[in-house]
């Protein structure tokens, strides 16, 4: 086995156990928040899985999008570094623009 393709699979390994520790994370603490509320006899906003849905859709929408946006970059004659640092860049940006709608619409819809 070659030690490129060594790093490439532990890079993998790595992204992958991660994803998997937020996921478990994040839904953990709704369960545990949501189990809190019960317990004191609050109730759970009926429209809560709505905005969750609509959170969801907003961030994954605006990542499309800077996916599409970033292909442009892929096209040009630049240096790989450059390339690199322009795709993700477009796609962190456009992310966290899909979290900012997310936001206003949730606070607009209030």
């Amino acid at each position: 086995m070659n030690m490129e393709n060594f790093e490439e699979a532990l890079g993998a390994l790595f992204l992958m156990t991660g994803i998997v520790v937020i996921v478990y994370i994040v839904a953990r603490y709704s369960y545990l928040i949501k189990k809190a509320m019960i317990e004191k006899g609050l109730i759970i906003p009926e429209n809560s899985k709505k905005m969750l849905y609509q959170d969801i859709g907003c961030i994954v929408l605006s990542l499309g999008i800077g996916l599409i946006v970033s292909t442009f970059f892929t096209t040009m004659d630049l240096s790989e570094d450059t390339t690199d640092l322009l795709v993700w860049g477009t796609i962190l940006i456009f992310g966290s623009i899909g979290l900012l709608v997310a936001h206003w619409l949730r606070i607009r819809m209030k």
